[in-house]
């Protein structure tokens, strides 16, 4: 019997010897990575629920290397895929002087550009850039970042939907809803329908990718706050689900995050790799503990590029959540914070700290989070907390304001980092999100947000001394517009009588004013997008790219480009 390719490959973790390439088949079987035409890797796949995958190492590599390679399931090619009019899917190992280039966004909805996709949710940027990146020379060190939503579990199109009302009629899954996936399988079909796009799919075969889970790859507001979570623990079904959600996650992205290194460290990777037959029940068990104790997996990583330290946070899986799981909550848990400082170190040129959610956001909305947060917590009463609550779940008041705990821990993280107090300054800390269906700049004004490099607490630097810049960066969606009346209470929020009303209300609540200080730069843009950001030696320039015209063949156009 011949083996296919059922997904992939995509290209994960790439460092400057070796690179991870990962691919889903259609039967048990061997899969080979053929570099000029010599097998440079090769593992056996592995089985979870009927499903089978492989995880190729290649090791060894040179720094800057460039290398086209081809994919063989046992003895039969299967990429690239013949007369196919993309270019060979290429390894490329980062070199150390070479400049960095991040590509991120977050909020996928696979449409294809069908006429009807186009019309509801826009052109698709992952689309648009690997038509682009077809077209041009790839020398820098590039690397992409997809921040959340690259699923959408509880949003699905058509023909998923018709999918699933055929198996909820053949098995109703404990009364599951027949528009949202539920089970392994109907997750995997999730992913499969999200990346077996062409162009999507040539463009994670070549270009290096890391990924993390915000709410819609499991559930929209997943884990907002503990009152949401006893509601959904309490539907017969959400067991099932989150089991199949975070089993999948693990399986389709986060295994890819490691460095072969860290992969051989996981436990439940050694496992499922060695387990010889079926792995099923010990993801699910590993998922639902995962769910059930937060601090008994990490979902975080890091990866250096270049100059570039890029910390990916977990925002998600971890939090503290407040009531019967402790007094405080929390976006991290203490764990992932505990995580961040240790890796929130000075010696890099410049330090990234990937978030879904947005850490700054337009400062109306972050005093609203705020005082909604602190009125959850009592600060008006009991009889306001049941209040705040459906007005915070309602709202989706869910990003770092709305955990204030979080946002004046890492405000300080920074602040000690851009002051020389873990080791050498970097030239820029900024954070990359997504989530919000919009994208837009925030600095940090220079009295109290930009540091002067190696001065602790902000003092005032010589004419020549280098400062640190913060700033926020946020691209999103890749492909999901966000509705015309929410677009406008977005505008709203970044204007100046809602910002003041905004503090007004945190005065209110006595909430605490944090030493960080931002505005945003210029308007936030509405249209699909995704974010570029060229690191070039102290030197970072953000870039972002949309599509003005819909169709099949469109390149992306630059937005807009300013330096950091």
């Amino acid at each position: 019997m011949t083996v296919s390719l059922r997904l992939g490959p995509l290209l994960r973790h790439v460092d400057p010897t070796s690179a991870t390439v990962w691919v889903e088949t259609d039967a048990p079987c061997r899969a080979r990575i053929l570099v000029d035409g010599r097998e440079a890797a090769s593992a056996p796949t592995f089985t979870v629920h009927g499903h089978h995958y492989a995880v190729c190492e290649l090791t060894g590599l040179q720094p800057g290397s460039r290398l086209p390679y081809e994919v063989l399931l046992d003895d039969t090619p299967v990429w690239p895929e013949p007369d196919s009019p993309l270019p060979p899917s290429v390894v490329r190992t980062p070199a150390p002087d070479a400049p960095t280039r991040l590509l991120y966004g977050s909020c996928h909805t696979p449409t294809g550009d069908s006429p009807e996709g186009l019309v509801r949710h826009g052109p698709d940027m992952l689309r648009a850039t690997a038509r682009r990146l077809a077209r041009e020379p790839v020398e820098d060190n590039l690397l992409l970042l997809l921040i959340g939503d690259q699923v959408y579990a509880d949003e699905v199109q058509e023909p998923m939907r018709e999918l699933l009302r055929r198996v909820r009629e053949e098995d109703p899954a404990d009364g599951a809803p027949d528009d949202e996936v539920v089970r392994y399988d109907e997750y995997a079909e999730l992913y499969r329908q999200a990346w077996s796009d062409p162009q999507v799919r040539w463009l994670l075969s070549t270009v290096p990718t890391l990924m993390v889970f915000d709410d819609h790859d499991i559930r929209d507001d997943w884990n907002t706050s503990a009152a949401w979570r006893r509601a959904m623990d309490a539907l017969p079904w959400w067991h099932t689900r989150i089991t199949s959600g975070l089993g999948a996650y693990w399986v389709y992205q986060h295994l890819g995050n490691l460095s072969p290194a860290d992969r051989d460290a996981d436990p439940v990777w050694a496992r499922i790799r060695d387990r010889g037959s079926d792995a099923g029940d010990v993801l699910d068990a590993f998922a639902w503990r995962a769910h059930d104790e937060p601090s008994s997996y990490r979902w975080s990583h890091r990866v250096d590029a270049g100059s570039v330290r890029v910390l990916v946070t977990d925002t998600r899986c971890g939090r503290a959540l407040g009531g019967q799981e402790g007094p405080e909550r929390s976006i991290l848990g203490p764990d992932g914070h505990a995580w961040l400082d240790a890796h929130l170190t000075g010696g890099h040129e410049h330090v990234v700290v990937a978030s879904t959610v947005p850490v700054l956001l337009p400062p109306a909305v972050q005093h609203l989070e705020a005082w909604n947060e602190a009125v959850c917590e009592g600060a008006w009463g009991g009889w306001a907390r049941g209040p705040a609550e459906r007005v915070r779940q309602a709202l989706d008041l869910e990003h770092w304001g709305a955990f204030q705990h979080s946002f004046r821990r890492l405000g300080e993280g920074v602040r000690a980092l851009c002051g020389g107090e873990r080791g050498p300054a970097p030239s820029t800390v900024l954070f990359l999100s997504g989530d919000v269906h919009f994208s837009y700049l925030a600095r940090t004004d220079g009295a109290e947000g930009d540091l002067p490099a190696g001065s602790p607490g902000g003092a005032a630097p010589a004419p020549d001394e280098r400062r640190t810049r913060v700033a926020q960066l946020v691209s999103s969606p890749l492909c999901n517009q966000l509705p015309l009346p929410l677009r406008r209470s977005a505008r709203l929020s970044a204007s100046w009588p809602f910002t003041a009303a905004g503090r007004v209300l945190t005065w209110l609540a006595r909430v605490p004013r944090p030493w960080l200080r931002w505005r945003l730069d210029g308007p936030p843009y509405f249209g699909n997008t995704i974010g570029e950001v060229v690191f070039d030696g102290p030197d970072a320039e953000a870039v972002w790219y949309h599509c003005p015209e819909a169709g099949q063949d469109v390149l992306p156009h630059v937005y807009r480009r300013v330096a950091v």
